[in-house]
């Protein structure tokens, strides 16, 4: 996913690095990239990706190939900083308040809606690649309200735990509330022909949120498939045509959540519509919302996810607004100070290429974003030689058949101290770039 416009490409490669524009082996799907490896790109116009993309027709997973482009295409952030869900906190941070089972899911809801508003408020982009035990924190976000111990606070916490495939552990810690949540971020990428198909990875379960003050309930909220158009027009859309799920298995509240396509004339109008009902049993088959028996029909939604969501209650015709994203922007984002940052946090480890980028240096830009590349490519062949496997600093060693990671004794340490105002961490003693 590139940021547009498409502008000539002024990088300048480092010796051994991989050039802008090429595609490296992974050490997986050999054969699929083999063809790609030694694609050079002359980024001129926004067609041209089209005729690059075209080269990826038959590669099961291009997320998984490590694509290097010209420093000018991307977003000067960290993809850790940039992939987090916490874009309106207070709607994470409310979602325990009510007594009542089916305004606590509505809660969740108004969370998943606002969870990806820069998509909303903004164009899809592609940020820096992460590279292996490179981590991001959020000390503090702070919601409206007061408690008898201050003001609302949520943290964030992630870190890459596995590059190949590309894999992230994230942590949501709100204290005060006593809401929590986690899951791994991985997602699979392929070439429709026109447009590029995205789908959670293998790995990638969804969001798992804890509500510790009622009894650890917990949801579970499943993404859809997205699909990355406007490449013929030189403006990239994302348009959502698939089928998502929130569960929670202790009040036995289900929400399906079918995100409808548009026609290709017209204005898009980014439709959803859903249904939360009773189930009787743990796998009770539903996948679509014409199946769900009506007598199970607790409330309905419809809306567009751009825009204003409403939802219906059982045995009523009124119209009640869930949310409404039109006056809402991603709220920014605070960091523990440059100076108690580590060497390996994401801004700090893209710190220089962040300022080239923004100075329009993107000779320098590129050629600091090869280092890293390059750096992480020698420790990984140092590992490998020494027969050493890597593990993650702030989760345990990835449990990803639970979809859902635990916090090691350092990420214990670190979400505390993000709460506490202690950001002071020891460095790593083994870094991956």
């Amino acid at each position: 996913m590139e940021s547009t416009p498409l502008t000539p490409s002024s990088s300048v490669p480092t010796p051994g690095a991989t050039p802008p524009g090429t595609i490296s082996n992974t050490g997986s799907e050999a054969e699929n990239q083999s063809k790609l490896k030694h694609l050079t790109v002359d980024f001129l116009e926004p067609r041209t990706l089209l005729g690059i993309l075209r080269r990826f027709i038959g590669v099961a997973d291009i997320a998984s190939v490590r694509f290097s482009l010209p420093s000018q295409l991307l977003e000067p952030v960290p993809n850790l900083e940039y992939w987090n869900y916490l874009d309106r906190p207070e709607t994470f941070a409310s979602i325990g308040e009510s007594d009542d089972e089916l305004e606590r899911f509505l809660g969740v809801l108004r969370f998943w809606f606002t969870k990806d508003l820069k998509f909303v408020k903004g164009k899809p982009c592609k940020p820096y690649n992460s590279t292996l035990g490179e981590f991001f924190r959020v000390l503090q976000l702070e919601c409206p309200g007061d408690t008898a111990t201050g003001p609302v606070r949520v943290s964030f916490l992630t870190e890459q735990t596995s590059h190949h495939p590309p894999v992230s552990a994230f942590y949501i810690d709100c204290p005060e509330k006593g809401v929590s949540a986690n899951g791994y971020d991985q997602i699979s990428a392929k070439f429709t022909g026109t447009s590029i198909r995205v789908t959670p990875g293998v790995h990638n379960l969804g969001i798992f949120i804890n509500l510790h003050k009622r009894g650890n309930e917990s949801y579970r909220l499943t993404h859809p498939a997205v699909n990355l158009g406007g490449f013929l027009r030189g403006t990239l859309n994302l348009y959502v045509e698939d089928i998502c799920y929130v569960t929670c298995h202790k009040t036995k509240l289900k929400a399906v959540l079918q995100y409808l396509g548009d026609s290709w004339i017209g204005k898009a109008k980014h439709k959803v519509e859903g249904v939360i009902y009773q189930y009787t049993q743990e796998d009770d088959g539903i996948q679509k919302i014409k199946d769900v028996p009506s007598k199970l029909v607790r409330a309905k939604i419809e809306g567009s996810w751009m825009s204003q969501l409403h939802y219906t209650v059982l045995g009523s015709n009124e119209k009640h607004l869930l949310i409404d994203l039109d006056p809402l922007f991603p709220e920014p984002k605070t960091c523990p100070p440059p100076d108690a940052m580590l060497p390996n946090e994401s801004r700090k480890m893209w710190e220089g290429v962040t300022e080239a980028i923004h100075a329009r240096d993107y000779s320098r830009a590129t050629q600091l974003k090869s280092e890293i590349e390059e750096r992480q490519r020698e420790k990984a062949a140092a590992r490998a030689a020494e027969g050493v496997e890597w593990k993650p600093r702030f989760f345990e060693a990835p449990a990803l058949a639970a979809g859902r990671p635990r916090l090691s004794a350092d990420g214990e340490k670190a979400l505390k101290g993000l709460h506490t105002g202690d950001y002071k961490l020891e460095p790593a003693a083994v870094t991956g770039a």
